[in-house]
């Protein structure tokens, strides 16, 4: 069974910076890494998951919510079954359980759908202080 575990979560200030890495784990590979699209979705507290930043199976094509936009990268490492999010200029309201997720139905565009995205990490919280 595929896995999709996350890390690099924690505590930090605001206008701090954070590294979240997910790393595809599993003993049978159906497909190679590169040919899933990858999504970091977040969740807050009483809110609903939300769309964070996706890139496709090759890392040429990105998307990131417009409230990220300029302070999130997405990107991939395929040698490695790595996907990762640089998280700079930190807010407090950036403060949610960040999940990772594949998108086994594309890989040379992106979704920001969650629906699209079928397999999916456990999460890593990110706490931001003001």
């Amino acid at each position: 069974q595929e896995q999709l575990v996350e890390s690099g979560g924690g505590l930090v200030e605001a206008g701090g910076s954070l590294r979240l890495s997910c790393a595809r784990s599993g003993r049978t590979f159906r497909r190679t890494f590169s040919s899933y699209a990858m999504g970091w979705f977040r969740q807050a507290p009483g809110k609903e998951r939300e769309f964070v930043a996706a890139i496709s199976g090759r890392g040429t094509t990105t998307d990131y919510t417009n409230s990220v936009k300029g302070r999130f990268t997405i990107s991939r490492d395929n040698a490695k079954n790595t996907v990762s999010l640089q998280m700079n200029s930190l807010k407090p309201e950036d403060t949610a359980v960040y999940y990772c997720a594949a998108d086994s139905g594309r890989y040379l565009s992106v979704s920001g759908d969650e629906h699209d995205y079928s397999v999916w990490g456990q999460g890593t919280q990110v706490t931001v202080s003001s």
